[in-house]
This record gives C-alpha cells, structure tokens and sequence, in this order.
C-alpha cells in the first residue's frame, strides 16, 4: 500500500485537553472497542466487512469478464449500494469515463427520479445493456421500483433475463427468490455485511472490475490497513484509535459536525461515502456527528469563511495527494495586460492544489479550529483501498466506543415502514395511517403564494 500520514498537531483546536490526557480519557475504551471488533465472528450480524479483504476476486472477476461485453452496464441500488461504486469509478477512473472508454459505459440508477431514468434508457440507446440489481433483500421500494422498470425496458428492446445480475442475500429475500426461478446470475452479498460497508463486496466491485478497476490492489490495500490497525495497540500510533478519540472529544466539547473536505476532484463521491457511513452508523440515541461535504480547492470559495469565521462548532479532516498523475502546468504569459498572471507561469496546477490544501488547513488553523491533515503519496486502487477500510474501521470503532451499535440503522428502517405502508404493501397500514397523522401536523399554518 502507499505511504498513508496522519497528522494530529492541529487536531485539538480550542480544546484544553492534551495529548496525553486524550489518551488517559479514552485509550482503555478504545482498545476495548479494538477487542471487541477483532474478537467478534466475521458471521454475525454487521462484522463481515472485517473478512472481506481476504476474500478473493475469482468470482467477481469471471463476472466482470462476462458484464464487460456489453454495450452499457446499468446498476440499481441506493445507499451504500450505491455510493461505494460511484466512489470507486470516479477515484479511479475519473468524472469522464463514459466519455472515454472504449469498453462498457456505465450508468448507476440511485435515486428514483423518473427524469434520471429515462435518461440512463437514452444513452444505453438500443445497444445490449446489462442490468445489475443490489439489494440485500430485494425490498427496498426504491431499488425494486426502478429494476421492475429497466426490465421491462430491456425486454421491449429484445433481451431477456439472461442480461441479468442480481447481488443480494445467499439464501433469503424476494431477489434471491427471483434469481432461482428466473436463472439470471447472482452473486453474494454477505449476510454479515451491512450496505454502507458493502463496498468491498460484489455491491462494489463487480461492476467496478468489468470497467477495469484493480480489485485485488483495492483488497491488498485494504487488508494491509486492517492488519496494521488492528495489530497495532499503541494509541499513540495508531491512528485510527487517536481519530476515534478526538472526534469523541470535539463531539463532547459541542463540536457537533465533522467536515471532510478532500483536494481532488476524483474525490468528491469520497466525501459522499462517507457522509453515508458516518451518519447512518453513529446517528443514534441523541448522540453523533454530523458529516459535512466539502471539496477542495472549489469549498475554499464557498465554504471557508464559514469554517474560520463562524461559530467553532466543527472537527475538520483534508485529505491532499503529493501526486495527482499527470501534469499540467501553466504556459508562459505573453499579452501585456495579463502581466500581473507571471508569477503563474510554470507553475503545476496540480501541485498548487496542494498549496491550496495547506493555505485552507492553515487558515482553519490559525482561527483556532481542530484540524486531522490526511496526506496520501498517490490516488491508486491500492492505497484507496485503504483509506476505505481506515473510514470504516475508524466509524466502528467511534461507535463502540460510544457504546451504541454502529450497525444498525432503526431511524432509516422507520422510514422504510412508512414508505411500504404509503405504497400499499400489505402488513404495513398502521404505518400508512401513522404518516397521514403526522402530515397533518406537517401541513398545519401553511401559506401558498401564487
């Protein structure tokens, strides 16, 4: 894996607690929170991400072969069997590959808009498309809504369920049950594992291997992470236990947001992950951070202010990359009226993204505000992969540590109820009849303007 750094000078911020001291706080609950992590089967419920970079890419790999001889690859999901693919595509193969390839193009049909997904139809055009479905039970309305309807838009094009791959659980659910009886391929997604971890798993790297991603670099990186995080019991070298830590400590001292704020652009779906894994997994008994999105150098200009002049009431992480592969420098500045521009000539943009990141961390810095400086030699599947799995290990590892279950999800199941029961699925009336009661409070003192 490359060089991943760490670094917690500035992570403090206002807080008068020190290093030493966030240790005596925290170290014992933290290592505890480690044991339980490393201690606890792969098969229960919620811990089979720990397992998955030892799991091999053959499978994934032979299906991959087989999705990349279409025309278009079309993938159903939400959430965390969303997210990690759009993550993944855009840090490895950048914001134009559809644009680019020569290979499959791929659409990812996430949220349930009618607009987005005529769209996808129009641009797979009457080439063959394959349709991947990922739910781990094949009732999440929104996944099944939008599968129901690109079936059927294939098979008025002449294909057949052969041109399906469903992801979901080895032995249960309403997929499953569609797998068998129509003979379209599936593969697993392991019962252990939740959506927002799933990433590693085929949710993630099926469709991610067909387009040409490194999966085994993505799991070597992985794993390489996890056995240095877990090894390691020094709190104060291990820098997911340190993470955990402070972002304990700011949590407590009413710093209530953690804002992630990456300088790449092939990283913005990064941030959007996390958001995800952050809040689903932590959000819980009136506890938990809010996760912010911020993309740097573009949320310099947006956001900044905010940051250094505005209440102090964030934790902040950027995350910058010595190399951004390929250069692109500035040309020589020739009119005379673009004179002032000089001091730009020559200069690598890439490397004045980097300028950019440690004039903003400084700026957050000197305003007095807590800062963790993640800095990564290059963005590459193997050293992705493990930053995937320090943003997982460390969001387990917070929720332990806070002693709540970092995964479960009871808030976004509620809605789930609401939803089936608004829709009219049977068993669920009561909660049809819950809704209507509460938009009634909802829609109480409204004002319309014409």
């Amino acid at each position: 894996m490359k060089k991943i750094s760490f670094s917690f000078g500035a992570s403090f911020g206002g807080s008068a607690l020190s290093s030493e001291a966030l240790r005596e706080r925290y170290g014992a609950r933290l290592s505890g929170a480690m044991d339980w992590l490393k201690g606890t089967p792969a098969e229960i419920p919620g811990h089979g991400w720990m397992a998955l970079p030892d799991c091999g890419a053959g499978e994934i790999e032979k299906t991959a072969k087989w999705l990349s001889g279409y025309d278009s690859i079309i993938q159903v999901g939400i959430g965390g069997s969303a997210l990690g693919n759009l993550m993944l595509n855009q840090a490895l193969l950048g914001g134009f590959y559809n644009e680019r390839t020569k290979g499959p193009k791929f659409y990812l049909a996430d949220n349930p808009d009618p607009d987005k997904a005529r769209s996808i139809m129009e641009l797979a055009g009457s080439g063959r498309t394959a349709l991947v479905g990922v739910s781990k039970s094949g009732s999440t309305a929104e996944t099944m809504a939008q599968f129901l309807w690109f079936r059927e838009e294939l098979i008025k094009k002449g294909q057949n369920d052969e041109d399906l791959l469903v992801i979901t659980d080895p032995e249960k659910g309403i997929f499953r049950a569609f797998a068998k009886a129509a003979g379209c391929r599936s593969m697993e997604l392991p019962a252990s594992v939740g959506g927002r971890y799933s990433v590693l798993c085929p949710a993630g790297l099926a469709t991610a291997a067909a387009l040409g991603i490194d999966v085994e670099a993505l799991l070597r990186g992985a794993r390489e992470m996890r056995n240095f995080l877990t090894e390691e019991k020094d709190f104060d070298r291990n820098p997911a236990m340190k993470a955990a830590a402070l972002h304990i400590l700011h949590e407590s001292e009413k710093r209530e947001m953690s804002v992630i704020m990456p300088y790449s652009s092939k990283m913005a779906y990064f941030a959007e992950w996390y958001a995800q894994l952050w809040a689903e997994s932590l959000g819980k008994n009136g506890l938990g951070t809010t996760p912010v999105r911020a993309l740097g150098a573009i949320d310099q200009h947006s956001q900044v202010q905010l940051y250094t002049e505005g209440p102090d009431d964030k934790f902040f992480t950027i995350i910058c990359f010595g190399d951004h592969g390929g250069e692109v420098a500035v040309p020589k500045v020739e009119r005379e009226e673009l004179a002032p521009l000089k001091y730009l000539e020559g200069q690598e943009i890439g490397e004045m993204l980097n300028l950019e990141a440690k004039s903003t961390a400084a700026a957050i810095v000197k305003s007095g505000r807590p800062l963790l400086w993640i800095e990564m030699e290059r963005l590459d599947a193997e050293s992705l992969g493990g930053l995937i799995f320090f943003y997982e290990y460390l969001t387990a590892l917070t929720g332990r540590a806070m002693g709540i279950d970092p995964f479960d999800q009871p808030g976004v199941e509620q809605g789930k109820k609401y939803t089936y029961g608004l829709m009219g699925r049977k068993g669920y009336e009561k909660d049809a009849e819950e809704v209507r009661e509460w938009f009634e409070k909802i829609s109480a003192e409204k004002i319309s303007v014409k």
